[in-house]
């Protein structure tokens, strides 16, 4: 195997390079909900590289340079070598992978085996689209010149016709200028009577009764076809008028658009923990990125919550601590608002998606939050259980929500006690959306 076998070899590896999405998205570095960096593996190509300790060879030698036999010192360190086995201060370079959110959910799709279509409502909007309209002024800028040469050279081929046969004609015995037009309409020669006056005029008098009759005229005249004198004389002079000059302007595209509006309810509360929260994030923000990639326009409201609720904003969503109570259903009365307010069920697609710790005050989720999750109007509601230790005395909310919800087709509960977990409640979120 020589040296280019070898780079292809390290160019296949290196072809490998993304961290696999569903390990990103479990273990990888997913920022603050903002871009989609995923870092690359890098395998670094081998190179001849000079070495300035080496100072042997012919003829490089300077004075002093031992001679055979001599011994020869260890080589010196150089400036700059650092000690064998210390760390340096020097930061490594590290490559990332810049993926768009209509990438990443073409890809969970791929991962996940999904292949979801965004559902519901659409909103009909009105844009510009190709030049192909057309009006009879504008600016000159915007001349439709290719129509008005094809309207000007239909004119100019319907014009045509064989002068000298339509001459030829004139010469027949006793053949009057009328006989003549009639003739040559009924033949569809486009020659105007006006025409045929002006040459009948010019005919000299000893060419006329050249023919007895018209049959003998044909039969020894033939017309030359249209097709032949142009390849023969070329196209001159091409009528334009002012009738066939149109000017383009953009047609005005009726498109149906998706919009969606993804409410995020995360909860703050003294008893979410680090790891709690960060099991939130890990789920909240690919499922931002996904809908983001599938919808034409996708909107986001945040809300946090302890024993009362509050709209952040995105940068402030992920990594929000606070302390105090659990009310999960102060967040639904807000997000109803916010809902009704500014983002109309009959224009939008509507997500619900909450996270916690399941642990809520008492009779909160019987009696307040689902009732609010049955009157707040949504393609899907999702609550995303985090307890790291898989389970807690007072961690009810997610079974009372699954025991009262669960057969509903816009309602998906999941279950996050570790990284591990999350892809599979993504699953359990995203293929859990109501169709109708």
């Amino acid at each position: 195997m020589g040296l280019r076998d070898d780079l292809e070899r390290y160019r296949e590896v290196g072809d490998k390079r993304r961290q696999d999405l569903a390990e990103f998205i479990q273990y990888g570095d997913l920022g603050q909900g903002g871009e989609i960096n995923i870092p690359i593996k890098i395998v670094s190509l081998p190179e001849f590289a000079y070495d300035q300790l080496d100072q042997g060879g012919v003829g490089q030698g300077n004075g002093g340079t031992p001679e055979p036999g001599d011994p020869v010192g260890q080589p010196q360190p150089q400036p700059g070598d650092g000690d064998e086995g210390e760390a340096g201060e020097e930061a490594g370079d590290h490559e990332y992978y810049e993926m768009d959110p209509e990438e990443f959910a073409q890809e969970l799709d791929e991962e996940l085996g999904l292949d979801l279509e965004p559902k519901g409502k659409k909103v009909e909007t009105e844009e510009e689209g190709d030049l192909t309209d057309r009006t009879r002024t504008g600016p000159d800028s915007t001349l439709d010149v290719e129509r008005l040469f094809k309207q000007g050279l239909k004119r100019k081929l319907a014009m045509e016709f064989d002068e000298e046969y339509v001459r030829e004609l004139l010469c027949v015995e006793a053949i009057t200028p009328r006989e003549a037009f009639t003739y040559a309409r009924e033949n569809h020669v486009p020659v105007s009577k006006a025409w045929i006056d002006d040459a009948f005029e010019g005919i000299p008098d000893e060419d006329r009764g050249r023919w007895k009759s018209i049959e003998e005229m044909e039969a020894n005249v033939e017309s030359e076809p249209l097709s032949q004198r142009i390849r023969r004389e070329g196209i001159g002079h091409i009528p334009f008028r002012k009738e066939d000059e149109r000017y383009r302007y953009p047609e005005v595209v009726t498109k149906p658009q998706h919009n969606v509006v993804v409410v995020n309810i995360r909860d703050v509360s003294g008893s979410m923990r680090e790891d709690k929260r960060e099991l939130v994030e890990r789920t909240f923000t690919p499922l931002d990125w996904y809908l983001t990639g599938k919808y034409d326009t996708a909107e986001f409201v945040y809300i946090a919550h302890d024993a009362t609720a509050w709209e952040v904003e995105r940068e402030d969503f992920f990594g929000i601590r606070s302390g105090g109570g659990t009310k999960i259903s102060s967040a639904y009365e807000l997000a109803a608002a916010i809902l009704d307010e500014e983002y109309p069920w009959r224009e939008w697609n509507r997500y619900v998606f909450a996270a916690g710790d399941s642990e809520n005050s008492s009779n909160d989720t019987e009696e307040r939050v689902i009732p609010m999750m049955e009157q707040i109007d949504a393609n899907l509601h999702a609550y995303v259980e985090t307890q790291p230790s898989g389970s807690a005395i007072n961690a009810t909310h997610a079974e009372e929500v699954k025991r009262r919800l669960g057969d509903r087709e816009n309602v998906a509960v999941a279950y996050v006690s570790g990284p591990e977990d999350v892809t599979r409640a993504i699953y359990e979120i995203l293929s859990t959306e109501d169709d109708s």
